[in-house]
């Protein structure tokens, strides 16, 4: 097939890239720098930060902060009324349009420089695949991408959207005709509808590639089995061979993943962001995805534990270290200056770079002092799972404070697609599982500071209800699996017995 041969070609080519990113990080990241700094030097940041002055690293953190979407967007008010050159030379080419928290929606450079980091990392991911494991299977037949809706508004003067929107329009032209859904289809708003179009538009067809955030792609594997009457995705899509996801860790949703699919499939991990495509799993199995060292982005790692302090420490890539919780800065192409994205990672390895997401700055619970992250809930779900059979949709842990049963503890909400049986033994699992992995937590149980976990079952399609009422249904949102207040707790509370 001439697609694969030609595959198989930008893999060989490719490999010397590659073969820098191992051989070299820290040099890459050296030369990254340098860039961005003389551009800098162009623009109304870089003249408000000094940077004619810049000698080095340690200069550059001496006069840029660490900043979140707030402590930039006067610059970005400054974009989108017609100002030139004030975060990056020029004008951007489109704004990346995320939820923000304080400040609503937010609004995210994607220049002519930024651009192409994007689609080149995607195509990066899957060309490393194939020269990792040979194969070519995945691009026989037709490639699905479930994702937000392509249309774009303006801000000001430029071009305004979600990332998967964005890029959509710089797909390669020889994906275009194999991938799917169509425009129209992905315009869809609504997302019950557009999961409907979605399926009849692809219950025919061959795919053999199908990438999207995995509770979502679940969700569509369940309306095509339900509207097919087939007991296995494998037997609409025989030819399926890659499943392509980023965005939430897989492995709670792995279980029942494969059991929609009816057959074991490969899957390869991404990290792409509206700030960068940060990295892509290199190795089957591996623990950790790869950083890209030359994709347009200098990085920089303050300690979690560390980052509220009046001065917390900042590092280069040269400095960081295996095990440590680390909150990801990023300073890039699109004019982004010590920006803090609030993801959190953790290295697995220095030699080459590669990393785990452990979860979101603002996702954590922490009312009792335990300070539990994602990485480890989803890691004791995922144990949870795998130690009593059961199947799970969804979930989400929240403090219980005020226990109206004793003790002060944790509060966890599930949605089983197969219930376990017994619960009080899931509940057991899970909690043990986590006192494993926080000590903290452990301490505090232990201590009989807090009772052990309570974990409240909850009916079908709650969280896909809870998402659709703040109005993040489908496309790129994700439920947190954890919180430190009570407001998805609260909501399924009010809301569990719902007929609606």
């Amino acid at each position: 097939m001439l697609i694969s041969t030609g595959a198989k070609l930008f893999a060989r080519l490719s490999k010397s890239r590659f073969n820098r990113w191992y051989r070299d990080p820290v040099g890459l990241q050296e030369k990254v720098f340098a860039h961005l700094i003389a551009k800098g030097r162009q623009t109304v940041f870089g003249r408000d930060h000094h940077f004619e002055g810049l000698e080095d690293y340690g200069s550059f953190k001496k006069q840029v902060p660490i900043r979140d979407y707030e402590g930039i967007k006067s610059y970005i008010d400054r974009v989108v009324a017609g100002e030139k050159d004030v975060l990056w030379p020029g004008y951007p080419m489109y704004f990346s349009k995320t939820s923000g928290t304080t400040s609503g929606a937010k609004y995210i450079p994607i220049t002519r420089e930024s651009m192409p980091y994007h689609v080149h990392s995607a195509r990066h991911a899957l060309l490393m695949y194939l020269l990792k494991t040979g194969r070519t299977d995945f691009l026989r037949g037709r490639m699905i991408f479930i994702s937000g809706s392509p249309e774009l508004d303006t801000s000001g003067d430029i071009p305004t959207g979600r990332l998967s929107g964005i890029s959509h329009r710089h797909v390669p032209a020889y994906l275009r005709r194999r991938r799917l859904p169509s425009y129209d289809t992905n315009c869809i708003p609504d997302w019950e509808e557009k999961l409907d179009a979605i399926v009849e538009e692809t219950k025919d067809e061959n795919l053999s590639l199908i990438s999207g955030i995995p509770p979502w792609v679940e969700m569509y594997f369940e309306r095509l089995l339900e509207k097919t009457g087939k007991s296995a995705v494998s037997d609409i899509f025989p030819g399926f061979s890659l499943f392509v996801y980023g965005g939430v860790n897989f492995q709670p949703y792995e279980k029942k993943f494969y059991e929609l699919m009816g057959k074991d499939v490969p899957s390869l991990e991404t990290f792409p962001a509206s700030e960068g495509f940060i990295g892509f799993q290199d190795e089957w199995p591996s623990e950790g995805l790869l950083l890209i060292p030359d994709g347009g982005i200098f990085y920089e790692f303050v300690p979690a534990g560390r980052f509220h302090d009046e001065d917390p420490p900042r590092m280069s890539l040269a400095d960081v270290e295996t095990g440590v919780n680390y909150v990801m800065i990023l300073n890039t192409n699109a004019g982004l200056w010590g920006y803090n994205i609030g993801d959190t990672v953790r290295f697995t390895s220095l030699n080459p770079y590669r990393f785990v997401s452990t979860g979101r700055l603002s996702h954590f619970t922490s009312a009792f002092g335990e300070h539990v992250i994602a990485q480890e809930v989803d890691d004791a779900m995922t144990e949870a799972v795998k130690e009593t059979g059961a199947l799970v949709s969804e979930f989400h842990l929240a403090p219980l404070v005020d226990n109206p049963e004793g003790l002060p503890c944790h509060q966890w909400f599930v949605e089983f697609s197969k219930e376990p049986e017994e619960l009080e033994r899931f509940a057991k699992v899970l909690d043990e599982a986590l006192q494993k992995r926080n000590p903290y937590y452990k301490d505090l149980v232990t201590g009989n500071i807090l009772q052990h976990a309570m974990v409240q079952k909850v009916p079908a399609n709650t969280f896909k209800k809870y998402m659709k009422s703040i109005g993040k249904l489908g496309g790129q949102n994700k439920v947190p699996h954890l919180s430190n207040d009570r407001k998805i707790a609260d909501w399924i509370s009010q809301n569990i017995h719902s007929p609606k």
